[in-house]
């Protein structure tokens, strides 16, 4: 069983990756094999609204975002992690988010167990969570949980002991909903 986490963040080793790599951790801890994917120096552009992958089956985008089509599908839990921009997710995570339109024929991702998780700086989680449901939702994913830390300061979420272990709590409800099929 592989449980995938990616980090939305257009920072590397900030807030957002550590609350994903914790999640991770904890998956890892109840017997996941985990793979951590950061979209920090990677360009993954907008959807054109092409529908090539309606008749082909794939995105005709050449970019970063063709080499995680695979790892998406082919994991199977997700933790999706965003720093909230403007009460939302970030630019990275919307376009990623709208590129897996190319998966909805096939729906790859159904049943899929998915949790998010989001760091803010003041306020926004809310939205920036809802965002990534409507995503769950829309590919018919399992809702496990999600987390939400607060802080601009690079690694400040470390220090929040409740929000690490809430973190940690959707990496351990993905592999438990893995193992039983139960929430």
């Amino acid at each position: 069983m592989k449980v995938v986490g990616i980090s939305c963040s257009p920072r590397k080793n900030g807030n957002t990756d550590i609350l994903v790599q914790a999640a991770l951790e904890k998956a890892k801890e109840e017997g996941a094999e985990i793979e951590f994917i950061t979209l920090a120096g990677k360009t993954i552009k907008p959807c054109d609204a092409c529908y090539a992958c309606r008749t082909t089956g794939q995105c005709h985008i050449d970019d970063d975002m063709q080499a995680l089509y695979d790892k998406i599908a082919e994991a199977d839990g997700l933790v999706f992690g965003s720093p909230v921009y403007f009460w939302s997710v970030s630019a990275q995570a919307k376009a990623l988010i709208d590129r897996t339109f190319a998966y909805s024929p096939q729906r790859n991702l159904k049943n899929k167990p998915a949790g998010a998780v989001v760091s803010q700086g003041r306020d926004g989680s809310s939205a920036a969570l809802q965002t990534f449901y409507s995503f769950f939702m829309g590919h018919r994913m399992i809702i496990v949980g999600n987390a939400a830390g607060f802080g601009n300061e690079k690694g400040i979420v470390k220090k929040d002991e409740a929000t690490m272990a809430r973190a940690g709590a959707v990496g351990k409800a993905v592999v438990r909903f893995l193992k039983t099929g139960k929430l």
